[in-house]
């Protein structure tokens, strides 16, 4: 059974071999075997398999000279290490290296040796098979290029433990270790690539783009990744098309008209360079210019795109390099390639073959990969000029610096410095066995692995422990994904005015170990768009929504999709494509474009605007009115008229006036805390004093003229102490309701923001509008108390109480007050605090004008009024009337019952009621003398009723004359009723009151 399988592992390990003659590969032998998959050609021949014969393997074709170099850059870290006299000393590494040809068939057939020479090794059939050419096993690969090919060679590779280091393959699928095992790699995961370029969409302002990407294990998590990082950014695709090197035509016409026809001009594309090639064929076919390609690391400096006959199409070409590393000696190293020298690579005969379009003789036919690979480049990349037959022989002194290709461009080694870094990383594993110490090793009890016996598992092991120091001084370790954490180099496609080549410039980086918001780094001013302009293209779906409005919804379209929006008033964007816009603070408001917030307008009822002066003018006016008053009252204090009207109340309704012109300033200006619990009361208490003092002077005449007979008890009750006190418990009412409504609600300032969106009024809080009711009801009761007491005495003297001004004042009162109810409630803002000044101005210029300028008036321009006999003969006559009417009344009701007893009718007799003196001067004083001695001594009235007229005259002489002439006026007048003596004493009961 041993036997068997030692025999069908050969066979197997033979047909491998078979496969990769001499020319498909690069070997040498040494004490540990290193593995290497290169795409030395961009892809395979599509043949037909239709199984009538044994099935033959496809051939390669399309040669790739990058591919070489990076074949070369493992041969010439082989070979430094081998020449090392610190780096595995007595120790040589070999290297079995195959073409992957850029598809996962080859890369398998090539795994599949690796695999085979490990299985034999593990069987330890060297006693049953004399094998003389025995290869040591596999110990370690370096490669793929495509992460597609990577994730089919690590699901082999994994299965024995083999470690595998990538230098190109980026998807982050490979990071599963649960997945793939032993696979390792050099280059950074496709994640940060991908959030990257969402950085850069977003750096650059572009919301609508395009996703293309490559139908395999990289590009689709790669664009998978970008679509979550787009979506984090409100960045909206428009379309997303999957590409690959074996779609027909028909699946790329498709792709060419979404791209055509697509509004957005940014594209972004995860793709390697042979799967995007074909797409960007028929896209310069058509001629598609004006699309921006953002372009992952796989093809972002493939020499299949960047082609100057591809350059109107793809100008504007962002890419990502990975970070260029140097390789001190490599330049040379490449220059040395020979056919003839370079007996180890089997590859350097192809290369040279097609470098300079020359074939070589081998003494034999060309090989067949050699001869389809000249059919294929001559239909690909139009290097050659037929096949091998037509091509000039080589002399093999060509010079191989005398010819540009992408071989020989080692000014950014990027893929070949990784290349280079995963051959020392290998290397500085093995060397981790080589030195270990026993009892300090990685394995069981502290065990080492023996270099001369080392197995694949073990390298591996001490590969994911790994950590040291690479030639440009910076530290290699692979974290527990097996992945190096890098940085980006961003790259801008430029044509080179030189040699028309496509050049890479270099315009930014992308450090993956900033904190987010840092990472990204470019510099605007060495980007060309499309080859010549600096101004960046605009791919969004809707123009830049300006400052002052806001991005709004389009039904049915994505979010990227928007109408531009005004903001509504109290509200502001000062940012282009805002989302949503701002509210202004509550003391601001929007600017007429509302791309900022400004300071509400403040109103109040100001000392400075014209109605504030208005108002303040009238109150000054009012006080001085007042004054005015005050000083003629003060001035002509001994005068009857003002003795007569009750100075002393008089001086003090006066100063309550004064109060309440004044009170009217504090509803003016902005308004504060103290004003506001100021305001009210001082209003309040000032016309509940004025009202007072009206109420008592109106009362108590009105009682003095309607008593009997006035005796010392009246005049005792209505002494001046006891006024006084009538008006302080009518005013102190009035306080407590303030005292009491300032201590449970007190007033307060308050910036109302609720009446207008752009004014903040600042009025006063009253706290409680109960109370303010109280107030104002309190003193409109005390009114009202007065204005029925006015009434009443509407017919008494008017030289003690002015009853008719007193009503038409109440009147005014009481018109102003009601009508400033429904201004109050319907007004805000300033006009509140207006109408109330207003109301507050009327009633007072009401009482005022009403009770004193009728006053003012007789003392100024009526002096001959204002005499003690004016004032007496008005209060007689009023007496007299009294008892005239008593006596008329008496002597209808007297006659109307003679009427009707006797049955006699008569005319109704006038009766005249005189009163004169029957002292005669003996001598006899001119005429005008005698008048004014009339004057003095007395008056005489006439007085007329419905049924006759009665003439009254009166004399005021010395007291012994007015004795005797009213004795005498007793005799004569023996028709007076005992009506008309009350009348009489009442007067004379209130001449002392005078």
């Amino acid at each position: 059974m041993t036997l068997y399988s030692c025999c069908l592992i050969l066979l197997l390990f033979t047909w491998n071999t078979a496969a990769y003659g001499p020319n498909q590969r690069a070997q040498k032998k040494g004490d540990i075997i290193l593995g290497g998959l290169f795409p030395i050609h961009f892809g395979v021949a599509a043949k037909d398999q239709d199984l009538k014969s044994r099935p033959e393997s496809v051939e390669c074709i399309r040669y790739n000279f990058r591919g070489f170099r990076w074949l070369q850059a493992m041969i010439f870290a082989i070979e430094e290490i081998n020449s090392s006299p610190t780096l595995l000393p007595n120790m040589t590494l070999g290297y079995r290296i195959f073409d992957t040809c850029n598809t996962v068939s080859k890369a398998l057939e090539a795994t599949l040796s690796f695999v085979a020479q490990n299985k034999i090794d593990s069987l330890n059939l060297d006693e049953f098979c004399n094998c003389s050419e025995h290869i040591p096993s596999t110990i370690a690969v370096v490669g793929a290029t495509g992460s597609g090919i990577s994730t089919a060679v690590a699901n082999l590779l994994g299965l024995f433990y083999i470690p595998q280091v990538s230098y190109a393959s980026s998807s982050r699928l490979l990071s599963n270790k649960n997945q793939f095992k032993s696979f390792l790699r050099t280059i950074p995961n496709d994640e940060h690539q991908a959030t990257a370029m969402a950085d850069i969409i977003e750096y650059f302002r572009w919301n609508w783009v395009g996703t293309i990407a490559a139908d395999d294990d990289y590009g689709r998590p790669g664009i998978e990744k970008f679509r979550e990082e787009a979506e984090e950014r409100d960045i909206c695709i428009d379309f997303s098309e999957l590409i690959s090197q074996y779609s027909d035509e028909e699946e790329i016409q498709q792709v060419v008209e979404v791209i055509q026809n697509s509004t957005a001009r940014v594209i972004v594309v995860f793709s390697s360079g042979p799967d995007l090639e074909p797409l960007i064929k028929e896209i310069v076919r058509r001629n598609i210019t004006g699309k921006i390609w953002l372009a992952s690391e796989a093809w972002a400096s493939s020499s299949l795109i960047a082609m100057p006959e591809f350059f109107r199409v793809i100008g504007s070409t962002i890419g990502f390099a990975l970070k260029a590393g140097q390789i001190p000696g490599f330049r040379e190293f490449l220059q040395k390639v020979h056919p003839k020298k370079s007996t180890n690579n089997g590859f350097a005969k192809e290369f040279w073959e097609e470098t300079f379009n020359c074939y070589l003789p081998d003494g034999s036919k060309n090989s067949p990969g050699s001869t389809s690979f000249h059919k294929g480049h001559e239909e690909g990349l139009g290097a050659g000029n037929g096949t091998a037959a037509f091509r000039p022989p080589c002399t093999g002194d060509e010079n191989i610096t005398s010819v540009e290709t992408p071989y020989m461009d080692y000014t950014h080694l990027r893929i070949s410095y990784n290349v280079y870094l995963a051959v020392y990383s290998i290397a500085h594993a093995l060397q981790d066995i080589y030195t270990c110490t026993p009892g300090r090793g990685l394995f069981t009890n502290g065990s080492c692995a023996d270099i001369k016996k080392v197995e694949a598992w073990q390298v591996l092991k001490h590969l994911r422990h790994l950590n040291f120091t690479n030639n440009m001084g910076e530290q290699v370790d692979f974290d527990e994904f097996g992945d190096l954490v890098g940085n980006y180099s961003i790259i801008n496609w430029h044509l080179s005015p030189e040699d028309g080549s496509v050049v890479f410039e270099e315009v930014g980086h992308y450090n993956v170990y900033a904190k987010k918001g840092e990472r990204l780094f470019i510099n605007e001013n060495k980007i060309l768009w499309n080859g010549f302009s600096k101004e960046v293209p605009f791919s969004n779906c809707s123009r830049d929504c300006l400052p002052g409005t806001r991005k709004g919804i389009i039904e049915g379209e994505p979010t990227c999709c928007f109408e531009c929006v005004d903001c509504p008033d109290g509200e502001y964007s000062d940012e282009t494509d805002a989302s949503a816009c701002d509210k202004c603070p509550e003391d601001y408001w929007s600017n007429e474009n509302h791309t900022s917030c400004i300071p509400k307008q403040i109103e109040f009822l100001s000392w400075t605007e014209p109605f504030g002066i208005a108002l303040t003018l009238f109150a000054v006016l009012g006080i001085f009115l007042t004054s005015f008053v005050l000083g003629v009252f003060t001035k002509f204090r001994n005068t009857p008229i003002v003795k007569a009207t009750n100075r002393e109340l008089s001086y003090l309704l006066l100063f309550s006036l004064l109060c309440c012109f004044s009170s009217s300033l504090f509803f003016i200006g902005e308004p504060q805390n103290w004003t506001c619990r100021l305001r009210q009361p001082a209003f309040g208490i000032s016309f509940v004093l004025c009202i007072s003092c009206i109420l008592v002077k109106t009362n108590r005449v009105l009682l003095v003229f309607e008593a009997k007979i006035p005796t010392s008890l009246h005049r005792k009750w209505w002494g001046l102490n006891l006024q006084f006190l009538l008006v302080f418990l009518c005013t102190f009412v009035q306080i407590v309701i303030c005292v009491i409504w300032l201590y449970t609600a007190p007033p307060s300032s308050y910036r109302n923001h609720e009446l207008e969106d752009e004014i903040i009024f600042i009025t006063c809080h009253e706290g409680s509008l109960m109370a303010l009711g109280f107030l104002i009801g309190y003193t409109c009761l005390l009114a009202a108390i007065c204005f029925f007491f006015a009434f009443k005495s509407r017919k008494l003297p008017e030289n003690f109480n002015e009853a008719k001004f007193i009503t038409f004042s109440m009147l005014i009162f009481f018109i102003v007050w009601i009508s400033f109810i429904p201004a109050y409630a319907s007004t805000y803002g300033k006009f509140v605090s207006a109408v109330e000044v207003i109301a507050i101005l009327a009633a007072s210029f009401g009482l005022l004008a009403c009770i004193f300028f009728n006053k003012v008036y007789i003392i100024l321009f009526k002096p001959s009024r204002n005499t003690i006999e004016e004032v007496r003969c008005s209060t007689a006559a009023h007496a007299f009337k009294v008892a005239a009417r008593a006596t008329l009344r008496r002597s209808n009701v007297s006659r109307k019952r003679s009427n009707s007893l006797g049955g006699s009718t008569g005319s109704t007799p006038s009766s005249s009621i005189s009163s004169k003196s029957n002292h005669e001067d003996p001598f006899p004083l001119p005429a005008s003398a005698e008048r004014q001695r009339q004057q003095q001594r007395g008056c005489k009235q006439k007085v007329s009723f419905g049924s006759g007229t009665v003439t009254l005259s009166l004399s005021f002489e010395e007291p012994q004359k007015n004795a005797m002439a009213n004795r005498n006026a007793k005799h004569r007048n023996s028709l007076e009723a005992q009506n008309s003596d009350d009348s009489l004493m009442r007067h004379r009961a209130l001449l002392p009151l005078q």
